[in-house]
Parts: C-alpha cells; sequence; structure tokens
C-alpha cells in the first residue's frame, strides 16, 4: 500500500493491475497467470512471476507500469512459486515450483541472464512457497513450508577491477566492532564505500565474525547460497505446532519469528555465527513456542517497532518485540485474512482527545482476504473501509448494455455487478445465494437483463435496479449455458448443459411485460456450443438457430411453435470430420446473405442464410487454440462500410478484418487469460472488447485500435502475396514451382498428351481437375470437401452474374489450396489418435488394428469404398499397379484380390506401419522442446 496516493497492487490473469482512486489499465507481460508478485520498500519497484511453460520474472516502474527488466526461462519446466525483493530493491530471490525446489538470487540491475547463485532444496522440506527477505541484511533470507523453516546466507563476492587479462584476487581484511562487522577491501568494495571499508551495522552484539575467506577470494563468481535446517517437530516443545505459514526476521535482529495454523509464534534465535556444517549454515535454533491465540495465524508482518499477524477469523493484532499483545483491529464479516500492507508515508496526527501514541499508529494499512474482499483501515480511528470487493468464485458472463457503457458480471458465486466502464465506476450490485450465474444477456433496447443460473433457473431483472421482473422461469434441467433475446424481445431463449433449448415468449402481466415459458426440446446430443436469434429475410419475424458439437445446425420454426412443443423447421449437418465451436450473422457484403461458424480445426466457413450450404471455406486466426466465441463489432459512423470480427480462443482476445479471406494477416490476437477465458463481449459503439477469466475472477477491458490492425494487414502484402507465403519456401520456392508444373501438366493432359495440334497456353484449368491436383500437392480430402471446393467455386458468380463457374485459374487455386487444407499438416497425431479409437492393444502393448477390420472398416463405414475399388487403390499404393497400365487386379475377381492384399499387409497394422508402409507418407514428429 502506498500511503501517499492510497495504491494497491493485485494480481490479475497474466497482468498486475494497481488499483487507484483513478483507474489504472492492467499491465500484461506474462504469457501465463502470475503466481506471485512482491513490492520493494519504496514501492517504486514491482517484480511479478508465473508458472507454466516460459516462465518470465518481469520488473516493473510502479510509477509508470512499465517493464523495466524482464528474466527469461528463469525456472525452466516449472515456474516461480514464492518471490521476494530486498529492502535495498537490488536483489530478488526466487523458488521454483517443481518437485525438487531451486532457490535463485538474482541481481536483477545487472544485465546477467542467470542467477548469481542457486541451491536445489531436497523435496523433503516441502514446497517452500513462502520467501522473504532480512530487511537488515540483504545477503540472508528465509523460506518456509508448511513443515520446513529454512534460513539462508549467500555468500558473495564482486571481481575485482584488476586490468583485462589478469587475475588478481583483491587483499581484505575483517574488522569487527559492537554494534556492526565489516570487510575492507584494498582493490574495490562490496557495497557503500566508506573509508575503504563495507559496513553491515545493526542492532544486535557481534564478538566474533567467521567469513570464508576462500569464498570471497574465489577467482570465478559467487560462492553461492548457504542454508539451515534447523529442526522442527512436536517434540521440539512439546506440543502441536501445526502447520507453518509466513516467516519474518524479528525488528531486534537476533531472532526470526514464524506463525502457524495452531495460532501461536515459533521464535528462532540467530546467532549470526557461521560455519561450514555439510555445506550447509548453523547458529539457528527454535528456542519458545509462544501460543497467541486459538484460531489459524495466516500472516506475519514485522515493522519497525511491532509485530503484526492476521487470522482467519479476519483479525490483525499488533505485538510489542515480546510478543505482548498491544491491540486487534476486528471487522464482523471479515474472511480469513490474505495479505497486510501497511503505507509508507505516516497518517495525519491523532486529534488532541488522543492519548500517547503508539508506535503501531503510525502507519495505516489495507488487507486483502480470501473471498477477494480488500479493505482499507486507518489505524487512529479503527475505521473498515470497503476498497473493492470481487467475486469470489469463477467469473463466467459478461454482458454489454446495448446504449450505455455499462457492463454487467456474473460469477458462480451469485454476485451480479454492474458497472460504468467509463468512469469506471460501480453502478449496483445483487447477490444470488442459492445459485451462480452462468450466463448474461441484454435485450435489444436495454430495459433487462436476463440471467441464466448453474441450477437451471432463468430470471429476468430491471436493468438498472437489477429487481425481478417477474417470477424465477424453472424450466430446465441442467446448468444454463447461453441466453439470448430476440431483435423484438418477443422471444428469449436459453441452451442448457442437458442439450436442451427452451423458449420463452413475451406477455403483459397487469400491465407489465415478462416472459412465460413456451416450449422446449433436446434438440442435441452433445454440448450445445451457440444459439442465435436473427430475422427473417422476407419479413421481421425472428428465426432462431443453434449450433452443436454434434455438428448439427439447427432452425426452429417459432411461428409454428405452441405451448411446450417447439418445432424444427431445418436440421443441417456442418461439419464431417472438425467440430463447431461458435455462430454468428455475416454482415452484409453482397445480395446473399451468410451464417458464419468457426471449427476446431481453425476454419471459418460461411453458409447461405436460406440454403445452409455451404459457400466458403477459409482459414481462421491460428493462435494456439481455435475461436471458442466471435461477436461482430458495431458499425462505424466513420467507417461505415468496414466491419470487424471480435473473438476469443482458450487463452487469447483477437481481432479480425472482414470478410475474411485465409489472410493470416488480417488478424491478431493478445493474451487475456491464460487459465482460459471464460466470455465475450463488445462495448455498444465497438470501441471496447471486454474477456472474462472464469477461474481466475477476472474482467479485462481492451481498447479496439482498428488503424493499428489495418496497417499490420497492409504491412503483410496485398492480392495473393500473403498467400505465397503460406506455401513452403514461398513465390520462389520449389512447392510453387511444382505447383505450377501440375497446373500446365493438367493442361496438357486435357488438349491431349500425343497432339500434334498447336498448344492453347491458358491461366485456368478446368474445375473438375482440382481433386486431383490437390491430391498431387499433398492434400487429401475426403468426397466431402471435394464437393465443398467444386461448389465455392462454382457458384462463386451465381449471385451476381446467374452464371456457375467451370475454370479456376493459379491464383485462386492457391487461395483455395491455403483455405482447404488442414491449418498445420497432416500429423501422426491425428492418426494415432483414429488407431486409439479404431484399434487394440496388441502383446507388445502397441495400438493396432487387425487387418480384417481395417479393410471392413474402409469398405463400411464413412465414405466407403466398393471391394474391387479398395483393392485397385491397395494395388497401387503397394507398388503391384505398373505405371501408366492397368494392374491385374482389375481383372481378378474381387475374393483373389482380397487373398492378395493379405500378402502384402501385415495381420497386425500399427499407426507407423500404415502411415509408412501401406499410404507411403513420411510424416514428420512435430519438435520436442528441451526442457532446461
Amino acid at each position: 500500500m502506498d500511503g501517499s496516493s492510497d495504491t494497491a497492487l493485485k494480481e490479475s490473469s497474466p497482468d498486475g493491475w494497481m488499483h487507484r482512486e483513478a483507474a489504472t489499465p492492467p499491465q500484461q507481460g506474462h504469457a501465463n497467470a502470475i503466481s506471485c508478485l512482491c513490492v520493494s520498500e519504496d514501492r517504486r519497484w514491482v517484480a511479478t512471476a508465473d508458472q507454466g511453460p516460459d516462465p518470465l520474472i518481469i520488473v516493473w516502474d510502479a510509477f509508470s507500469g512499465i517493464p523495466v527488466r524482464t528474466i527469461f526461462d528463469s525456472h525452466a519446466g516449472s515456474g516461480v512459486c514464492a518471490i521476494a525483493i530486498s529492502r535495498d530493491a537490488k536483489c530478488l530471490v526466487t523458488i521454483s515450483a517443481g518437485t525438487v525446489q531451486r532457490v535463485c538470487m538474482w541481481r536483477w540491475t545487472y544485465p546477467d541472464e542467470s542467477p548469481v547463485c542457486d541451491v536445489e532444496l531436497s523435496p523433503e522440506f516441502g514446497c517452500q512457497d513462502f520467501v522473504i527477505f532480512n530487511p537488515q541484511n540483504s545477503y540472508e533470507f528465509v523460506s518456509n513450508s508448511k513443515t520446513q523453516v529454512i534460513f539462508y546466507l549467500w555468500v558473495s563476492r564482486t571481481a575485482n577491477s584488476s586490468p583485462p587479462g589478469t587475475q588478481r584476487a583483491p587483499k581484505l581484511f575483517l574488522s569487527c566492532c559492537r554494534g556492526c562487522w565489516g570487510i575492507s577491501w584494498w582493490s574495490q568494495l562490496l557495497g557503500e564505500e566508506q573509508g575503504g571499508e563495507m559496513r553491515f551495522c545493526g542492532l544486535w552484539e557481534i564478538t566474533n565474525v567467521l567469513v570464508w575467506v576462500h569464498a570471497l577470494l574465489s577467482p570465478q563468481g559467487d560462492a553461492g547460497l548457504q542454508y539451515s535446517t534447523p529442526p522442527l517437530t512436536k517434540q521440539t516443545f512439546g506440543s502441536a505446532v501445526g502447520h507453518l505459514t509466513q516467516s519474518a526476521f524479528h525488528f531486534n535482529a537476533t531472532q526470526a519469528l514464524t506463525g502457524t495454523s495452531a495460532g501461536k509464534v515459533v521464535v528462532w534465535d540467530v546467532e549470526r555465527k557461521w560455519g561450514p556444517a555439510e555445506g550447509r549454515l548453523r547458529g539457528v535454533k527454535a528456542t519458545k513456542l509462544v501460543p497467541l491465540q486459538e484460531e489459524s495465524l495466516t500472516v506475519l508482518v514485522v515493522l519497525e517497532s511491532c509485530i503484526v499477524t492476521g487470522d482467519v477469523r479476519g483479525q490483525v493484532k499488533f505485538y510489542n518485540g515480546q510478543l505482548q499483545l498491544l491491540a486487534c483491529f476486528d471487522h464482523s464479516g471479515t474472511s480469513p485474512i490474505r495479505s497486510i500492507s501497511f503505507s509508507k508515508a505516516p497518517p495525519d496526527p491523532p486529534g488532541s482527545s488522543s492519548t500517547i501514541i503508539q508506535p503501531f499508529t503510525a502507519r495505516n494499512f489495507i488487507l486483502s482476504t480470501s473471498d477477494a474482499t480488500v479493505l482499507r483501515v486507518a489505524t487512529d480511528g479503527a475505521d473498515f473501509e470497503k476498497v473493492m470487493e470481487e467475486a469470489k468464485q469463477a467469473v463466467m458472463a459478461i454482458a454489454c448494455h446495448p446504449q450505455q457503457a455499462w457492463l454487467a458480471m456474473g460469477s458462480h458465486c451469485g454476485l451480479l455487478k454492474v458497472w460504468d466502464y467509463q468512469q469506471p465506476q460501480l453502478l449496483t450490485s445483487r447477490i444470488f445465494p442459492s445459485a451462480g450465474i452462468q450466463c448474461l444477456s441484454y435485450d435489444p433496447a436495454g430495459s433487462f437483463l436476463a440471467a441464466g443460473f448453474t441450477d437451471g433457473s432463468v430470471l429476468v431483472l430491471d436493468a438498472i435496479s437489477l429487481l425481478s421482473c417477474c417470477e424465477v422461469l424453472r424450466f430446465s434441467h441442467g446448468p444454463i449455458t447461453h441466453i439470448r433475446f430476440s431483435h423484438d424481445s418477443k422471444y428469449l431463449a436459453t441452451a442448457d448443459e442437458k442439450q436442451a433449448v427452451t423458449v420463452y415468449k413475451r406477455v403483459l402481466q397487469n400491465e407489465r411485460r415478462c416472459w412465460e415459458h413456451l416450449a422446449g426440446l433436446h434438440s442435441h446430443y452433445k454440448p450445445i456450443r451457440s444459439i442465435l436469434f436473427g430475422i427473417q429475410l422476407d419479413g421481421s419475424e425472428p428465426r432462431l438457430l443453434s449450433l452443436g458439437e454434434d455438428r448439427q445446425l439447427i432452425e426452429y420454426d417459432l411461428s409454428s411453435s405452441s405451448k411446450d412443443q417447439l418445432v424444427v423447421l431445418h436440421r443441417h449437418r456442418v461439419e464431417q470430420d472438425a467440430v463447431p465451436l461458435c455462430l454468428a450473422w455475416y454482415p452484409q457484403f453482397s445480395t446473399e446473405s451468410f451464417i458464419l461458424t468457426a471449427n476446431s480445426c481453425y476454419k471459418m466457413k460461411l453458409y447461405n442464410a436460406t440454403t445452409k450450404m455451404c459457400r466458403k471455406t477459409l482459414l481462421g486466426p491460428t493462435y494456439g487454440s481455435p475461436l471458442e466465441k466471435m461477436q461482430i463489432l458495431p458499425e462505424s459512423a466513420a467507417q461505415p462500410q468496414k466491419h470487424y470480427l471480435a473473438y476469443i480462443t482458450k487463452d487469447k482476445v483477437g481481432l479480425q478484418i472482414l470478410p475474411v479471406d485465409g489472410n493470416p494477416h488480417k488478424s491478431s490476437a493478445f493474451i487475456c487469460h491464460p487459465d482460459g477465458a471464460s466470455d465475450l463481449a463488445v462495448s455498444y459503439d465497438g470501441r471496447y472488447i471486454f474477456t472474462a477469466g472464469g477461474s481466475d475472477r477476472s474482467v479485462l477491458k481492451w481498447e479496439v485500435n482498428l488503424n493499428a490492425l489495418e496497417a499490420a494487414a497492409s504491412l503483410g502484402g496485398e492480392d495473393l502475396v500473403p498467400f505465397y507465403r503460406l506455401l513452403e519456401g514461398g513465390q520462389d520456392g520449389e512447392f510453387f514451382r511444382e505447383l505450377e508444373d501440375y497446373f500446365y501438366y493438367v493442361q496438357l493432359c486435357n488438349q491431349g498428351i500425343d497432339t500434334l495440334e498447336t498448344r492453347q497456353v491458358s491461366a485456368y484449368i478446368p474445375l473438375e481437375e482440382i481433386p486431383f491436383v490437390m491430391r498431387a500437392m499433398g492434400f487429401y480430402p475426403s468426397e466431402e470437401e471435394i464437393e465443398e471446393m467444386m461448389n465455392e467455386v462454382k457458384f462463386s458468380e451465381y449471385v451476381d452474374s446467374g452464371e456457375q463457374v467451370t475454370k479456376i485459374n493459379l491464383g485462386d487455386f492457391i487461395k483455395l489450396y491455403i483455405n482447404h487444407r488442414p491449418a498445420f499438416g497432416l500429423s501422426m497425431k491425428t492418426i494415432r489418435q483414429a488407431f486409439q479409437v479404431l484399434g487394440y492393444d496388441n502383446g507388445n502393448g502397441d495400438k493396432v488394428i487387425d487387418r480384417g477390420d481395417l479393410l471392413m472398416l474402409l469398405q463400411c463405414r464413412g465414405e466407403h469404398m466398393m471391394e474391387g475399388e479398395l483393392a485397385l487403390y491397395l494395388s497401387a499404393l503397394l507398388g503391384r499397379r505398373p505405371t501408366g497400365g492397368r494392374s491385374d487386379l482389375d481383372v481378378r475377381d474381387p475374393s483373389d484380390a482380397a487373398a492378395s492384399m493379405e500378402e502384402e499387409i501385415p495381420e497386425e497394422i500399427t499407426a507407423e506401419r500404415f502411415t509408412a508402409g501401406i499410404l507411403g507418407l513420411s510424416i514428420a514428429e512435430p519438435e520436442k522442446r528441451a526442457v532446461k
């Protein structure tokens, strides 16, 4: 807490953000969720760390919010679980989150990418999840797990100032006196230079000082970390100690303290007499176990003249150096305390009626609790002021008001809040204790807010007061996952986890608008991914669609539906292999209306809004995971012809320029919630995008910068340039030349190989040749995919000209190839997954498919083949069919062909044998990153 400006720091997803009286935007830098942070004594520097792949340590300037130092690969493979910064802000200590923990000391102001020293801890010490420096000695710190406290000493040296090419150990001598000890250097000093001495001063008495001279004289680097693990068990004091929570150095500098879950404090005597004992330190011993209270201590902080504790009851207590109680701050209803932070500047002096000022009253403080509440406490009046109260459980739902700068947020703890995101300030809130909020939606007029709950109930609330407008609607048997209003608010539709769609219809009751149950239907057999209202093309009546993981796009006939009978108008299977994930109405770029979907294979598809025919397949954003949700940004008054799409993936938020054409430079994405984004909302004017983080209980506000997006697209090139770059080797590569050769070879074949007539060189090939060129280039589409490709080209100009296209040029073919081929090529992982489903474990533990089962599957399942057709293809793959001629199997009986295949195909087929031995494909395994 910064007493001069009342600033509190909070970690949130990959962003650390500061709460001030004036809002501060989140500071983004980490790719993973922040696991720990610390703040320097002067509140100038903030250090954050994360856990996950490619963990980072970032030091921020708290005044400007700019990262000033980033340490990469600090604890590769695990990340950081604890971090602390020294009082002089020059050193950091981090502890890794792995099973075998690594403690590292960093001089972050130096350009070194590696720690100055480190040590590995045995797993028997438990997970060390707390660490803190000695405020009076930056070379000393302490950490603890639930069962073990560890004291560390960094024995350091600094290189001498000898000329380059020489190594001369600096001369030194030791000096000691009452209250301080020091090391004097003849050539170069460590720390502050005062008359040739570096002095470490304190309040304790030191009679003997033992310095590891051989470490200081070492010509290479630092001597390292030495640590001491003093024993502490139930037998140490004859009573239960409890789990250890936090530790701190006593301000008397001769002791250290550790709080426990039994409400006790362990007092350690630190003799400051170090020596070699199997590479560790000695001189630390648990001397007292002081019972302070019955409740568990969760926080232990040492100030200049008092000791402060926080507990599970929300109490903050102040003790003197002998652990005698001085004062207690208690506020009813406060949850367990997670942290306490004291202001840097002292508060205003107390009034004339006050008695003697106690040392602990010199600084106000803020505390955070386990239920996401932050309280400010003024010690002169013991007033608890609530600074913020956030969701205690996952934030799953957000919605933007269609006409005002309001954002509604709902969480699983039942907390519903409406914010003015321009100010920003909280407008209103309401708690629903019986169930959690799963989804939210404003009606188009902005008068009502509908909420879907985890118990299957639905509430329609007044958008301003959040009071219920009608009775609770309980017609779903599972948690509500989606909720939407029609454009005229006549209908309200929901989808739930039981794969059911429920429709409610608006009625008037006592001259008040409310909604009553119309009908419901279990229309899908797998989870529903999206529901969407639209408007009939030939009128103003609403139309309702739902999209499920069962690959079904279903349209409902609302006008024909009656009480308890929801009528289905159309069912259409939109995918053959991929799973559709989200749905939106495509902006009107022509006279033809489209529905836009995104699937699990990173493809976006356009379907005719009436016939549901797939009209285009396009490469979507490829940023680590497929699109989970998407929304069209509202039209801008400044650029009415421009359209954009906002989307979220598993952990990113992004923008896409419309119309979609497969150009990767027309989209961008940023990490928003490493643990998973749960919802997306767009402001009514399209200036802001909001994302909810689910389990990280945060909501982020993103400002839309369309000019930057357009500039990035322009830099990516125009016309075919971005697509050439997606080909292996680009336009000058062998792959492109081979494609050109195939393209012209098709023309030769169509004109006749042996013809003597003059060749007519063209830029086009016939439409029916597309599948063969695709396969020649290594893309093997299914028959359904071929039909979609052919229809895409055939009807590309039909709406405008009324004619079908019968040929395609090289440029359009490249776009077709890029957009339809697998986004990341064919992988062995995909083939192995198929064998996992279809095969069994043989005696060697390998997943295999029986030869007879494979032949049966190829003839009976999916796009099956006839027996003779299968034999013909297999003979060609196995090399038994002469090039340019007919195979002997062409004229044989199918049974003879099958018998011949048994000679070539083993009885048990592995994924590798099927890929390389039968199909003849060479598929490279993905590279595995080495863990350092």
